[in-house]
């Protein structure tokens, strides 16, 4: 069996968790690539309304899409499309298939769905435990799961590919930061995930508490759901004497496992033989060479209930297609550093300017002036709404301004499903240009 003909034959096999398929040749893995986009665009026209109006527009059937060649005359794929296909318009089997929906935010505040089949979630298993290979993980470490409430279903899949990689896992969920501490003492951590913030915190308080993380078995974290840089990597792995990796995640598509860092910390690995990954110019939409940051997008190859053929993340990296010292044959992209979108990360939750306008004005019931600024506290997000009260408020008594703030700050918090400081700001103080509506201030205060 020559290696396009196995790798056909390992497209039709049941899922494996085998890290194998890292280290495969360009070759064999693209013929592998083409075979499953050739069957996902299939599936997708065949039983997906929207993705079957859309390539009839562009006069296209699966017949037209033979390789990864074709792949650029296929339409792009958008959170929009999710939304307007709430509640399970984008499904591509009968719901007696689907195990799992968890329900999303959309950009709008209109909700939408990601679905799966219990073949999917043992693809995303098999995703997770390659991404914890990578950061090292094996048999015999002791993980300590410290993803919060609104990460619930990353930690899920983490937890799940811990246990099948052979780890011993400690469940504590985000918050309970002292209860965190004693276990990461008591029962011999060799590692932990969280969000990059939430471990600082932990550190914080461990110091206060006189416990020195550097003196623990801990060897490496493992951090989501927030943008950070180099320079919160470095603070981490001082702190604690740790390697700090990153595993990109995006619940739309799957959640954590699209790509993962190993040892070398130079890029992400994106696993390629489920997740095909494309860098496009967010204005033009055409494909960019490797090494040129733009726009990702990314096909589910390998997904059945909700596939998604050229998804645009909204996120800004570039694709390194050099060999990486670790062997793997995947690409890498780098850090992700920022949104070609108005959307930012914060505690983990994607935020949208239009949620936190829908929140202004069901408190005053017409939209007041207001800025969000963004800034960086040791490399992590942070945000501010500066909401521009009228004269006659700003007049009023103090305890009326106070009420006023608060009822701000719960209407963003029902909407978002996290706090966000709020400040009230003179009157004439907001600008009145909607590009002046984010201000990023991340670069100028990191």
């Amino acid at each position: 069996m020559n290696c396009a003909t196995k790798a056909a034959a390992d497209a039709r096999a049941p899922f494996q968790p085998a890290s194998s398929l890292d280290y495969v040749p360009r070759e064999p893995l693209r013929g592998l690539q083409s075979e499953r986009l050739r069957r996902v665009v299939e599936r997708a026209y065949e039983h997906v309304p929207a993705y079957h109006q859309k390539m009839q527009k562009r006069g296209l059937t699966p017949a037209h899409i033979r390789d990864l060649d074709d792949l650029q005359q296929l339409p792009f794929t958008t959170q929009s499309d999710l939304s307007d296909a709430y509640p399970l318009g984008m499904l591509a089997v009968p719901v007696g298939q689907v195990v799992r929906i968890n329900p999303m935010a959309g950009t709008t505040g209109k909700p939408f769905v990601v679905a799966y089949t219990r073949r999917d979630l043992e693809m995303w298993t098999e995703l997770m435990i390659r991404s914890l290979a990578c950061c090292g993980i094996h048999q015999g470490d002791v993980l300590q799961n410290a993803c919060a409430g609104e990460l619930f279903a990353d930690g899920l899949g983490l937890h799940q590919a811990a246990e099948a990689l052979g780890a011993t896992v400690i469940p504590v969920s985000g918050g309970e930061t002292d209860r965190q501490l004693m276990a990461m003492k008591d029962l011999g951590v060799s590692a932990v995930c969280s969000t990059p913030s939430y471990f600082l915190h932990l550190a914080e308080r461990a110091e206060k508490l006189g416990m020195n993380l550097r003196e623990l078995p801990l060897r490496a974290g493992i951090f989501i759901a927030e943008l950070w840089n180099e320079a919160t990597r470095r603070q981490i792995e001082d702190v604690a004497a740790i390697k700090a990796f990153d595993l990109y995640r995006l619940p739309d598509v799957i959640g954590p496992g699209i790509g993962a860092e190993c040892i070398h910390q130079n890029g992400l690995h994106v696993f390629e033989d489920h997740l095909y990954p494309e860098i496009i110019d967010p204005v033009s939409g055409d494909v960019l060479p490797d090494g040129q940051e733009g726009e990702l997008v990314l096909t589910t190859l390998s997904k059945e209930a909700m596939p998604l053929v050229r998804y645009r993340t909204r996120d800004c990296t570039a694709l390194v297609a050099e060999p990486c010292p670790c062997g793997r044959t995947l690409r890498r992209v780098r850090r992700i550093g920022r949104r070609s979108d108005n959307v930012f990360l914060i505690q983990g939750v994607r935020v949208f300017p239009a949620q936190i306008e829908a929140a202004l004005l069901a408190v005053e019931g017409t939209l007041p002036h207001y800025q969000i600024v963004l800034t960086q506290e040791k490399g992590l997000e942070r945000a501010e709404v500066q909401i521009e009260v009228t004269p006659q408020i700003f007049s009023d008594r103090l305890s009326a301004l106070d009420a006023l703030q608060s009822k701000f700050a719960q209407a963003i918090e029902q909407s978002l499903g996290i706090g966000v400081p709020v400040r009230l700001v003179d009157p004439h103080s907001v600008p009145r240009h909607q590009d002046k509506q984010v201000i990023d201030k991340r670069s100028a205060s990191d």
